[in-house]
């Protein structure tokens, strides 16, 4: 069969079959009367099995080596094109995660390109101090994918540059609540943090909440409680009893007892919130650090209930819990000899 004839059956071109005959790899087996290369069969089933070879990603010189050396064991070379294939996808991935971030920036001119490429090499280097610098110092008014931001509180360790990330994605006015979900869901417990963090400093956004309010159930404390002061701060009541744990547990009690006494302005909110509180003093008659926190938490409130437990603390076994109740007695008198309003409502 003359090589015309071999290309259109073969799928190979001639010009490639010269190739394969100049380097030994596929040598036509004879030549016609006026010197035209003539293949055989076997010559033709030698073609495919280089072609079979070259859709795995060997090199043309390895196949002539695996046709050649029956000493040539294929395990190692498919495991090395298995690694050399994997690092081709990843490159092939970052690449297109490159590709997609500039084209959500909808650049009008290549310096718009540019600008994201350049905040994206600066994202990637491994000095925390670039990184945080390609955040800060990206011009005003700059468009930046929210999905390229989002990715990067995510992946971020450092907690300096994490914080510019967080509030270079908050002032952008991008929609990066789907990305930031993703991470909320995710089994690693310090995405699952830098996420529910992240959305605790967005803007407020149709869909946060119920993001957030999944979150309360999270087996992480710390997850849980970015997500009830966020939450408690948008007032939502779910919260509370998260809250309330903090205080007990003294995971940022300060800033659980301020909301919980937000919270409380609802008359039907406060009683739960004082009701819970009371029986956690209970629960931890033992623990002194616990109920001086509870106390804490209490005089944030507004009522004479939280008066009557703070008085009835006042008389407390421990002396450490009662000299802090007369202490936020005497706050709450002061508080209402002032018009304060801590009659309940």
């Amino acid at each position: 069969m003359l090589i015309g004839e071999v290309a259109r059956r073969s799928g190979v071109s001639a010009r490639m079959l010269r190739h394969y005959d100049a380097l030994g790899l596929v040598r036509p087996s004879g030549r016609t009367v006026g010197g035209y290369r003539e293949y055989s069969a076997e010559d033709i089933r030698r073609i495919f099995h280089v072609e079979s070879l070259r859709s795995l990603g060997l090199s043309l010189r390895q196949i002539g080596r695996a046709l050649e050396d029956p000493a040539f064991a294929p395990s190692a070379l498919v495991s090395d094109l298995v690694r050399w294939t994997e690092d081709r996808l990843e490159r092939d991935q970052e690449l297109l995660r490159r590709l997609r971030a500039i084209d959500a920036s909808a650049p009008t001119g290549w310096q718009d390109v540019l600008r994201v490429v350049e905040l994206m090499q600066g994202l990637s280097s491994t000095s925390a101090t670039r990184r945080q610098q390609a955040v800060l110092t990206r011009p005003e008014g700059a468009s930046v994918p929210a999905e390229l931001l989002a990715g990067a509180v995510l992946a971020e360790s450092d907690p300096n540059v994490a914080g510019a990330l967080r509030w270079a994605l908050a002032r952008s006015g991008s929609d990066a609540l789907a990305t930031l979900a993703a991470g909320v869901h995710s089994e690693d417990v310090d995405l699952r943090r830098r996420a529910v963090l992240a959305i605790a400093e967005l803007p407020e956004s149709p869909g946060a909440a119920a993001v957030l309010a999944d979150a309360l159930g999270d087996p992480d404390r710390t997850v849980r409680g970015h997500a009830a002061l966020a939450l408690g701060r948008r007032g939502v009541t779910a919260a509370v009893p998260t809250l309330v744990g903090m205080v007990v547990e003294g995971s940022h009690d300060v800033d659980a007892a301020e909301i919980l006494g937000t919270l409380s302005r609802d008359v039907e909110c406060a009683d739960r919130i004082i009701a819970a509180l009371v029986d956690e003093l209970t629960a931890h008659a033992a623990d002194s650090g616990v109920r001086i926190r509870l106390a804490q938490a209490l005089v944030e409130l507004r009522g004479t209930t939280v008066r009557e437990v703070l008085r009835q603390l006042a008389h407390d076994n421990d002396p450490a819990v009662a000299l802090v109740a007369a202490a936020f007695v005497g706050v709450l008198e002061e508080r209402s000899a002032k018009g304060g309003g801590d009659e309940d409502s």
